[in-house]
């Protein structure tokens, strides 16, 4: 099955997400299809924290791709803000 999910980078302590389109099988940091954005948990006002492709992530959730629970709250996060 293929899933939309963070993979993360970074360094200790200071976290950073991509998201990413995978096969479920591979692992969390491993492997993965297409690259649809990016989260920053740790970025200051001034920045953007959170950069998703959305015609990509509804190309790939109309081609059956599950968004993990995270990754669901970051797109209507995303959405909220866009609007």
């Amino acid at each position: 099955m293929v899933v939309i999910r963070l993979s993360r980078g970074g360094s200790k302590k200071r976290p950073f997400y991509n998201l990413v389109v995978a096969d479920s099988r591979n692992r969390r940091d491993g492997r993965f299809i297409e690259r649809v954005g990016y989260y920053n948990p740790m970025s200051a006002d001034s920045e953007n924290g959170l950069v998703i492709q959305a015609d990509r992530v509804t190309y790939w959730a109309e081609k059956g791709a599950k968004l993990s629970p995270t990754v669901a709250r970051l797109v209507k996060q995303s959405a909220k803000a866009a609007a």
